[in-house]
């Protein structure tokens, strides 16, 4: 029997992208995408079998939308809250 979606929640890991500890729910719920984290598979593969964990618990739509998915990286995010900061203190 597969384990339940919680099982994993618990395990805290250093967050790549945030650059603190997050736990395994934080990535599974990720608030920039209401879904998991697509670092997910990258960051948890030590910790557990994590590509089992995917293709059990979600759809293999998701599964190849997660594989798939990437972020962008932290400097263009960096630069885009400048550029909308910017941009909002000249009105």
């Amino acid at each position: 029997m597969p384990p339940k979606a919680e099982a994993y929640d618990h395990m805290e890991r250093r967050c790549p992208r945030l650059g603190g500890p997050v736990t395994f729910r934080y990535c599974r719920e990720c608030p920039d995408t209401e879904g998991f984290c697509p670092k997910t598979a990258d960051c948890w593969w030590e910790y557990f079998d994590v590509m089992t964990y995917l293709k059990t618990h979600l759809s293999e739509k998701e599964f190849n939308e997660l594989s798939e998915a990437k972020f962008k990286p932290k400097v263009s995010s960096l630069l885009e809250i400048i550029q909308q900061l910017s941009g909002n203190s000249k009105q």
